[in-house]
């Protein structure tokens, strides 16, 4: 079934609109998709390190508070690699030649600029 001219020039206006937002380009771009969940999988990284240290410190307390710890460092485990199979094997791709990409550009700005910025 075809569109009307009336649906055709709607259609389009949509299209115009969505060309020039910038926030739109932003969310749809290859790590942009992404960025929300490896955020998140970071942050987990690091609750995860946490709970480990206070697992290993809260064994002198007693072991029912390190039990604690370990079932939060559990927890950021889990939120990690639900965040990592949200992703897949294309959004890890594109995660890591965005981190290609970054590393590349600071190596570049000290040839630039010296050591020492």
């Amino acid at each position: 079934m075809p569109l009307s001219a009336e649906e055709l020039k709607i259609l389009q206006q949509i299209e115009q609109s969505l060309e020039t937002d910038e926030r739109f380009a932003s969310a749809v771009k290859p790590s942009g998709i992404y960025a929300h969940s490896a955020r998140k999988a970071w942050w987990a990284g690091l609750g995860a390190i946490a709970s480990l240290v206070f697992t290993v410190f809260a064994l002198q307390v007693h072991f029912l508070v390190a039990f604690a710890g370990f079932l939060a460092m559990l927890g950021c485990v889990l939120i990690i690699e639900q965040q990592l199979r949200a992703m897949s094997k294309v959004g890890l791709k594109d995660v890591a030649a965005s981190l290609r990409k970054a590393r590349t550009n600071a190596a570049s700005s000290r040839i630039k600029f010296g050591k020492d910025f």
